[in-house]
Formats: structure tokens, sequence, C-alpha cells
């Protein structure tokens, strides 16, 4: 259980993982341009930045492209959607007020 928010998890890496919302720490670092990240999907997807992988296609016009534009959570009171269900998540606060964080 996370002591800064008390969200439970199964398993411990996954508090581990989850706790970098709130130390921010950064253990992806990119080694061409220094660019450091949280979780290893944001550091892999960032390195197409660098050596030009396109590894999505654009069904309506062919354009190759970095990332796939997927975007399956939907907000049900205002339409956005979202690639992530953590931003889904996050996004939905707007909407019930919920403010997590102490300032």
């Amino acid at each position: 259980k996370c002591e800064e928010c008390g969200k439970s998890f199964r398993r411990n890496k996954e508090l581990v993982t989850h706790q970098r919302l709130h130390t921010g720490r950064l253990p992806f670092q990119c080694r061409h341009c220094g660019k450091s990240f949280s979780w290893s999907s944001h550091f892999d997807r960032h390195q197409r930045v660098h050596t030009g992988e396109k590894p999505y296609q654009c069904p309506e016009c062919g354009k190759r492209l970095h990332g796939g534009g997927e975007k399956p959570y939907r907000c049900g009171d205002c339409g956005k959607s979202f690639s992530w269900s953590s931003h889904w998540e996050r996004h939905q606060r707007i909407h019930t007020g919920e403010r997590p964080y102490q300032c």
C-alpha cells in the first residue's frame, strides 16, 4: 500500500513503480540527449526519435508514424480520448473534483 496516497497493489514491483509519481524519480535516461523518464515504456517510445523507427502506419494515408495514435480510453463526460488508462484516470479528476495530493 502506498504511504502517500493509500493506493494498494498486488505486487511490490507495482508499488515501487507507482511511487515514482510521488518521488519524481526518473531512472530511465536517454544516452543520446540526456532526457529522463519515469517509465520504461515512455523511454522506449522516446528512443524512436533518435532511431527514426516508425512502427505504425496511418490506415487513411499510409504515412509511417512514431506512435500508434490509438486512444481507446474515452471520457464519458466530455468525450476526450486518451492513449493510456492512467491519463484517463487523472483526467477524470477534472469532472469529479478529486484532489488526491496535498499542496
